[in-house]
Parts: C-alpha cells; sequence; structure tokens
C-alpha cells in the first residue's frame, strides 16, 4: 500500500504553482492526481470528488486564488485531511486567497500554508501522511538534513 495525494486547483492558471508542489511529492516517491475543479464553476463535480476521494486518496491539497473557496468546499464532503494552499492571483497579492481558506467555519479545519507554499503544502502532506506510512519519517528526516547541509555550504 502506498500513499496517494490528490492535488486540487480552482483554475489551469494555478498549474505553475501546484508544479513545485508535484516536486517534492515526487522526490519522496509519493504518487498524485492534479485536477482542475471549481467551487463555483463546477460545483457538482467538485462535491462528486470530495465525497468519493477517501476511495483513492490520503489526503488533499487543494490551491486556489481570489474568492478561494475550493478547500473549504472539498473540505466540507471529505473527512480527509485537506492543506489549502493560497495562491496569489489577484490585485490582493494572494491575500483574500489567504483569508477565505484560513478563516474557516468551527468544525470544517482547512489546514493553510503561505501563499504560494507548494511545497510547505507538500511536506505537510508527507508529514501527515508518515504517521500512516511509517516509512516516510526517515525521508523526512533526511530531507531536513539535506536542507541543513545546503545551508551550511554556501
Amino acid at each position: 500500500m502506498t500513499p496517494k495525494v490528490a492535488i486540487v486547483v480552482g483554475s489551469k492558471s494555478d498549474l505553475p504553482v501546484v508544479e513545485r508542489c508535484t516536486k517534492i511529492l515526487e522526490e519522496f516517491e509519493i504518487s498524485y492526481d492534479v485536477k482542475v475543479l471549481s467551487a463555483h464553476r463546477t460545483p457538482f463535480e467538485t462535491q462528486e470528488f470530495a465525497v468519493n476521494a477517501d476511495k483513492y486518496y490520503d489526503i488533499i491539497i487543494a490551491g486556489a486564488g481570489k474568492a478561494a473557496h475550493l478547500p473549504g468546499v472539498i473540505a466540507s464532503y471529505t473527512l480527509l485531511p485537506v492543506i489549502g494552499l493560497p495562491i496569489k492571483s489577484s490585485i490582493l497579492d494572494g491575500l483574500d486567497s489567504l483569508l477565505s481558506i484560513v478563516q474557516m467555519p468551527k468544525g470544517v479545519p482547512v489546514a493553510t500554508v503561505a501563499i504560494d507554499g507548494a511545497e510547505n503544502a507538500a511536506l505537510l502532506a508527507c508529514h501527515i501522511l508518515s504517521l500512516k506510512y511509517t516509512y516516510l519519517k526517515k525521508t523526512l528526516a533526511d530531507y531536513r538534513e539535506k536542507m541543513a547541509e545546503e545551508v551550511l555550504n554556501n
């Protein structure tokens, strides 16, 4: 059994940001699917994805810009952990996205990373997945050690 992540974005224009997320998942040898779904423009498809996500995935990373309701809508339909990735896509430099994702009502949590923080979204997913897939703890430790070496060697 291997972990699988769903990466969902609200628009094709968000894909360049999540490419950084996929690179981390590939480095950790975690399989993933990338889907474009909109909380507002494809609400029924988004609901269908979220309701059935636990049949295929362990965790969801949902990236969205502007109103950024996608992570919260997905979280409202699934018990899987949802990591919200605010994407900078408006004149407010992503602050609107961040606030939309982080200000979820009580009872429907969405973990949230920094604006355009795709790498941290993937790493947070790896941390959560390591609770079930314990081999990831060693991979995470090695990753941190490599980061420290890069800082010390520059």
